[in-house]
């Protein structure tokens, strides 16, 4: 691969997974441009300031951003336009920067309660809902963006929902390059995001199976997108944001991520969470993370199959960063990675 022009890199909502501080963490290097939160439910009401901070405690900083400064986006998910509008002139008010509109997931207790991707059968009512709400938002500044997947389970409705979304007044749209029905099986259809590009006059984002360095230029070629949203694949490899930038500004592949370097982002995570959370939970939650990444890393599954019975959070902090030698040339490694 050659050196190729700078592209924004963004982390996706990942329910139940990027939580406030997964988005510190993940965003501490400086290579992530923007982050989602995970979506809050809308119904009919509006509601309470305690329900948006849970979901994004970022909105009492003046920036609505991490603490390093990435800007941090308020999700909203719906069906209903009216409320949808009202959650997100109230989510502006509490200190929200932009809002997002989710359209793209796939879980069926959401889809069988008329939220995320069930929208997608009726392009229309995706119209409807991003209109109103950005209705609502432009006297006030505020941008909305949507999230969408390639249809429910016709890939030829995926052009229409994006061309909805548009003319909705959407400023950017993300593209799952998946339809809800292929949930997150591979492949990722990057080459159908294209053909939304090429009829849409707003940016679109890619999203979907970027694991890798590789992944990014295949996602960007066939899809014809500059910009990417990482989901997974930040989880798998907490510098895969800051491998891609170091190669858009370089052309030069850093190393491989070291096992000590994925232990310490897990440590510091654990560290956090367990100020608020019972030990089991955070010994899940660990597991939960550590599972993303032993898919796309030798010493991880060898840590998972190691650890996955274990309960007391201690016991578990010491499985991750046991006094080996390979830990100590990994450390060296992540020196020599920090300093690339």
């Amino acid at each position: 691969m050659t050196q190729v022009a700078s592209g924004r890199i963004g982390l996706a909502p990942m329910e139940g997974v990027i939580d406030v501080v997964t988005r510190d963490l993940l965003s501490a290097d400086g290579a992530l441009d923007w982050t989602v939160t995970e979506f809050v439910r809308v119904v009919d009401t509006r509601l309470p300031a305690r329900v948006f901070l849970r979901h994004c405690p970022e909105l009492e900083h003046a920036e609505c951003a991490t603490s390093n400064g990435t800007p941090v986006h308020l999700q909203l998910l719906g069906s209903d336009p009216s409320a949808l509008a009202a959650n997100a002139v109230h989510a502006q008010a509490l200190g929200a920067r932009q809002i997002d509109l989710n359209f793209g997931c796939p879980a069926k207790t959401v889809n069988r309660h008329d939220g995320g991707a069930s929208l997608l059968r009726d392009p229309e009512r995706v119209h409807t809902v991003v209109r109103t709400v950005a209705e609502a938002l432009a006297p006030l500044g505020i941008a909305v963006t949507a999230k969408i997947r390639l249809g429910f389970d016709d890939k030829q409705v995926a052009l229409a929902c994006a061309e909805a979304a548009e003319a909705g007044g959407a400023a950017h749209l993300v593209v799952h390059a998946r339809t809800r029905r292929e949930g997150y099986r591979p492949p990722a259809h990057w080459e159908w995001i294209g053909r939304i590009r090429a009829r849409l006059a707003i940016p679109v984002i890619a999203n979907g199976d970027i694991w890798t360095l590789e992944d990014y230029w295949k996602a960007r070629t066939l899809s014809g997108c500059t910009d990417v949203m990482l989901g997974r694949g930040m989880l798998a490899d907490p510098w895969l944001a800051r491998r891609i930038k170091h190669w858009q500004r370089t052309g030069e592949h850093l190393p491989e991520t070291p096992w000590a370097a994925r232990a310490e982002v897990l440590a510091a995570y654990a560290q956090r969470m367990r100020m608020h959370l019972p030990e089991k939970i955070v010994v899940s939650l660990l597991k939960q993370w550590l599972n993303q990444m032993r898919g796309r890393d030798d010493e991880a599954a060898r840590r998972f199959t190691a650890l996955r019975r274990r309960t007391e959070l201690q016991a578990f902090l010491d499985g991750l960063t046991p006094v080996m030698q390979d830990d100590i040339s990994a450390r060296q490694g992540v020196a020599i990675g920090m300093n690339g």
